[in-house]
């Protein structure tokens, strides 16, 4: 399994339309084959700055499948407008710790 992480920096005042966005948004991408889970975290000291993490089966499942599916064109119209500037994907492997989390 893999992680896409993207910063996002959502224009100055729009943040309420971009989260309403999302939840519209969110069922085009877990239709997506290889699809695990996804997050839109608020930061918690910067308004308008969110982490985007989703966890896919590989990269293929997101580079070569959601983003080359009708359901990406979709879900670029709901919210890349409010982007500023277009965030940067990043994707990560296995986590280095194989331990539970803490209590």
């Amino acid at each position: 399994m893999i992680v896409e992480h993207a910063l996002l920096r959502i224009r100055d005042g729009e943040a309420t339309a971009f989260e309403q966005a999302v939840l519209q948004a969110v069922p085009l991408i877990a239709a997506s084959p290889g699809f695990h889970d996804i997050e839109v975290r608020p930061a918690a000291e910067a308004p308008g700055f969110y982490l985007l993490r989703v966890t896919w089966q590989d990269v293929e499942s997101h580079r070569d499948g959601f983003r080359k599916s009708d359901r990406y064109q979709m879900w670029s119209a709901l919210l890349h407008h409010f982007y500023d500037p277009m965030p940067e994907v990043s994707y990560f492997g296995p986590s280095i710790i194989d331990r539970p989390a803490a209590d």
